[in-house]
């Protein structure tokens, strides 16, 4: 039986959606039905289709008490909301609903585990959040929380852990029948750490070990793991909060981080070898992935950033969208993403230009990058929903030019720029110039090697987004536009001469 307060929040959504045109959304990334959304939650398949929960809260465009909302897809890409699937209804998560994962049970039905959040004051006096991992049943629809939540609490926490950062509960299904648990916790040095809990049922929980420790590495907390093997590797992604720059793989603030390694399923045992960052933009956290009906890996991600979130104007109706669906391989040892193929049936209206000569602009300079002033244009290539696929070289081998930009959502006053300095192997996304009214996070660079004096990208725009793919997925760099969506303009400026080959597909 639903409570009121979740017949309250769905009675809300199905009000105030209808106020929302459609165009004042992405096309083709999930935005939440009303208010507010974050982290990705529940992605899973169930009925026959794609099944994606969201952080939620319906009431506002800014975060508050945490719900689930809920959205349905048969390719990743289309998405159909259904009603708010949980609520903060409970005492054991009356201050908030919070991220977790989905199954489908061997009767049949869908089990939703998550972070049940509850306020209490200590014997010190302080109010301190205690959270604790709780599961719901329900038909892919109705949810049922389980009348004997939560199943993991602090008493199955290991000696010398935090009790009150454990939250974000990761569940997979192994071979033998038998169910794990990734949950995120601090360690007793600060930072982040994954416990292993093990189940017949998913009811009946008992902690096995802890998987792995940050060590204060990489940020501090860990949040939202994920782990799956691909390949033949074991991969873990986790977001870690407070993270220091090391040099253009990682960057200061609530971050995303890939571990590859050795995955012994015998023993549950993890062992890193490569470390990575996962996406090198400005927004990109909390990512999830889903195997798929035909056995692809596929992960989306928040498309947002913590530190940025909270500069929006009060007003708008909804707030936060996710990332593209992205393809996961390893190529090299590295963790490589491409836009999921299905986009490919949205393409149409293809426009190529074969090597076309970008002449060099006087003395561009850094400062120069900033202004689309005597940047060229091209016939056909404009938009703000797009797929394009590009080469860029020097026109002579031993003229390699400095700086190449590509401005896209443009116009005489707006710009966002995606800056490529070969020399350097550095590539960098700015949208100071793209209509953002707050000194929130504008640039961000990656260190992206070369090869033959040539680098091959692709940029997926949804009227209020960019990702960028660099050498086939090695690199991804995401960032959220602000911009009108009248601003369609594509410009191409250069210090040097240079030669372009350029693919555009509307997307529709």
């Amino acid at each position: 039986m639903s409570s009121q307060t979740l017949r309250e929040a769905r009675k809300y959504e199905e009000v105030h959606e209808k106020l929302i045109p459609s165009d004042d959304r992405p096309k083709f990334h999930l935005s939440p039905r009303v208010g507010w959304m974050n982290d990705p939650n529940g992605l899973s398949i169930y009925g026959g289709k794609y099944h994606m929960f969201y952080q939620y809260h319906p009431y506002d465009a800014h975060w508050g008490p945490m719900h689930w909302g809920h959205a349905v897809s048969e390719d990743l890409l289309h998405w159909e909301f259904l009603p708010v699937a949980l609520a903060p209804d409970e005492f054991y998560d009356k201050d908030g609903v919070f991220s977790g994962s989905a199954i489908t049970l061997e009767d049949g039905r869908h089990l939703l585990i998550y972070t049940g959040v509850m306020k209490r004051t200590t014997e010190n006096g302080q109010m301190k959040e205690f959270q604790t991992q709780c599961v719901a049943i329900g038909d892919g629809l109705d949810y049922e929380k389980y009348e004997n939540n939560p199943v993991i609490n602090s008493d199955a926490i290991p000696k010398d852990s935090s009790k009150t950062d454990f939250r974000d509960p990761k569940i997979w299904q192994k071979e033998d029948g038998s169910y794990r648990c990734l949950a995120a916790n601090r360690a007793e040095d600060g930072s982040g750490q994954l416990l292993l809990y093990k189940s017949n049922d998913c009811i009946h929980w008992e902690f096995e070990k802890i998987f792995a420790k940050n060590n204060r590495r990489y940020g501090l907390m860990w949040e939202c793991p994920d782990f799956f093997t691909l390949e033949d590797h074991g991969v873990l992604l986790v977001s870690p909060q407070d993270m220091l720059p090391e040099g253009f793989e990682f960057h200061n603030g609530n971050g995303n981080l890939c571990i590859i390694g050795k995955y012994d399923s015998a023993t549950d045992t993890f062992t890193e070898e490569n470390v990575q960052a996962v996406d090198y933009g400005i927004d990109f956290y909390a990512m999830q992935t889903i195997k798929t009906i035909d056995g692809r890996r596929v992960m989306i991600g928040w498309m947002q950033n913590w530190d940025t979130s909270g500069a929006h104007d009060e007003k708008e109706p909804w707030f936060g969208q996710m990332s593209l669906p992205r393809e996961l391989s390893i190529r090299g040892g590295r963790l490589c993403q491409r836009p999921i193929k299905e986009l490919e049936n949205m393409r149409t209206n293809k426009v190529e230009h074969k090597d076309v000569i970008i002449e060099a602009t006087k003395d561009l300079k850094e400062s120069d990058s900033e202004s689309i002033k005597g940047g060229v244009s091209l016939e056909g290539i404009n938009g703000r929903c797009l797929d394009l696929e590009l080469e860029v070289k020097p026109k002579e081998a031993k003229e390699l030019f400095d700086r190449f930009v590509i401005s896209i959502a443009a116009d005489e006053k707006y710009h966002t720029d995606i800056v490529l300095r070969p020399k350097e192997n550095i590539a960098k996304i700015d949208r100071k110039f793209s209509g953002s009214r707050r000194a929130i996070v504008h640039q961000r660079r990656a260190f992206i090697p070369w090869k033959d004096d040539s680098i091959k990208l692709r940029i997926v725009m949804d009227r209020y987004s960019m990702e960028v793919f660099f050498e086939d997925g090695a690199y991804v760099m995401t960032a959220s536009l602000p911009t009108d969506v009248s601003c369609d303009g594509i410009y191409f400026n250069t210090n040097k001469d240079a030669i372009l080959k350029i693919v555009k597909y509307d997307l529709q």
